[in-house]
């Protein structure tokens, strides 16, 4: 081995998935290893196996986590990195809670610094929860693009971003037009898309905020770069689906709003999904297209329940996401207790090993990278967290009373929090601040 090649090996219980256990009974697709380890050079993971591997690895340094579960870093699928300063501002309804609180923040974006700033204080946020990979909205400011995905590099994040194109129904000062949205988009992605850890997303807000010569020209700008994901919103509220309506009067459906200009394909992440008829549900499944779960900013702004099982039944890729701001924390977590909250209110009892293949493989099969990150693998990338339930003395005391090692990780979900976070490992580095 040279000596500039650096090798790390990580003890602990291992989690890793071999299938989906939504389709599979989970007892037979989730792996739980006790005293193992992972090898893991040049950011990625080389030998896996029990402890006795780390033999092969005579100069690799050693990082025993003990008890501690390794598990995949967390894929959240569908968040708003420029509200970060406004997250948990009291709930509204969705139109209102973006005029008074989220389009006065998004302006702010003009400026670099701010937007570097923001974004820098966002991914130590989310790292220190256990997050390694984000999808997230930009602004319409090229400039708040630049800074994510920078603040991503310096860290060997990967990320999936894109600038909101808005050219109706917001602020003057947050509008762009059918060409510039194109044109800036453009120059976007030949910039960043697929540049190291970088992908990009074209990225209309809705299309309430979009005309239909804007969103015909991010349909045509997406089939001229189709290896781009597209994220925007579907059907999150009763009220904005009437306003789409409204927009929109020879549609279907909202999501005929996007189909007629281009704007539905595998490669398509839709944000919350709630409220969706059966056209809808049938054209994203023919697609095979991915919606994104946003428990707890569906329960904040109070948008409705999400039919989960149903639309996995359908065969629908699923992710689940903190949506913040209009989420009310960075904790993903936090997002499974209220994954699993929503499950039972939908009577849908779903498993620690369910929850946790959602916020990991689910996720990053909806962004079109579960063959790199979220799951533990050779080959797969060092994106790697470590649970530790002894940090915080309500899960400490439910972790001595549990039978096995399902019931600890359940009790870390419902419980946890940064604290339960010991590590986590981007690129092969260990970059949560607190270890």
């Amino acid at each position: 081995m040279s000596l500039s090649v650096k090798q790390h090996c990580l003890f602990g219980t291992i989690l890793s998935y071999s299938g989906d256990p939504f389709l599979a009974p989970w007892q037979e697709v989730s792996l739980l290893q006790t005293q193992g380890c992972i090898v893991i050079e040049n950011g990625h993971i080389i030998d896996m196996g029990d402890a006795a591997i780390a033999q092969k690895y005579p100069r690799a340094s050693h990082h025993n986590y003990g008890d501690n579960i390794l598990m995949a870093g967390f894929v959240d699928a569908h968040m708003h990195y420029p509200q970060t300063a406004m997250i948990a501002s009291w709930g509204k309804r969705l139109i209102d809670w973006l005029n008074t609180y989220t389009f006065p923040e998004e302006a702010r974006f003009c400026d670099p610094d701010y937007a570097q700033m923001i974004a820098n204080r966002t991914l130590d946020l989310v790292i220190d929860h256990g997050t390694t990979t984000l999808a997230t909205y930009c602004t319409i400011h090229p400039e708040s693009v630049d800074a994510i995905f920078s603040a991503a590099a310096e860290r060997n994040m990967a990320l999936v971003a894109g600038k909101t194109c808005m050219d109706r129904n917001a602020p003057d000062d947050l509008r762009d037009t059918p060409q510039s949205a194109y044109d800036q988009s453009k120059a976007l992605i030949e910039k960043w898309h697929n540049t190291g850890r970088a992908r990009y997303a074209i990225t209309p807000r809705f299309s309430p905020t979009s005309t239909p010569d804007q969103l015909a020209a991010l349909g045509a700008l997406w089939s001229e770069h189709p290896t781009c994901v597209m994220q925007t919103h579907l059907s999150e509220q009763t009220d904005e689906i009437a306003w789409v309506k409204s927009l929109f009067p020879t549609a279907r459906d909202y999501l005929d709003t996007y189909e007629q200009f281009g704007l539905l394909g595998e490669n398509g992440l839709y944000g919350h999904a709630i409220h969706l008829e059966p056209r809808e549900i049938d054209r994203l499944a023919e697609v095979g297209a991915s919606v994104i779960h946003c428990p707890t900013s569906n329960k904040f702004i109070g948008s409705g329940l999400f039919e989960l099982a149903k639309l996995k039944s359908r065969g629908l890729s699923v992710g689940v996401a903190t949506d913040t701001g209009g989420g009310s924390s960075f904790s993903m977590l936090r997002t499974l207790a209220a994954t699993y909250e929503i499950g039972q209110l939908t009577h849908t009892p779903l498993h620690a090993a369910q929850l946790l293949w959602l916020a990991t493989q689910g996720s990053a099969r909806a962004l079109k990278l579960d063959h790199t990150i979220g799951n533990l693998a050779i080959g797969y990338a060092s994106d790697i967290i470590v649970l530790d339930p002894t940090k915080i003395p309500a899960l400490a005391q439910r972790t001595q009373a549990s039978n096995d090692l399902w019931e600890i990780l359940f009790a870390i979900i419902m419980l946890g929090d940064d604290r339960s976070i010991r590590a986590t490992w981007i690129n092969g580095v260990n970059q949560k601040n607190h270890s």
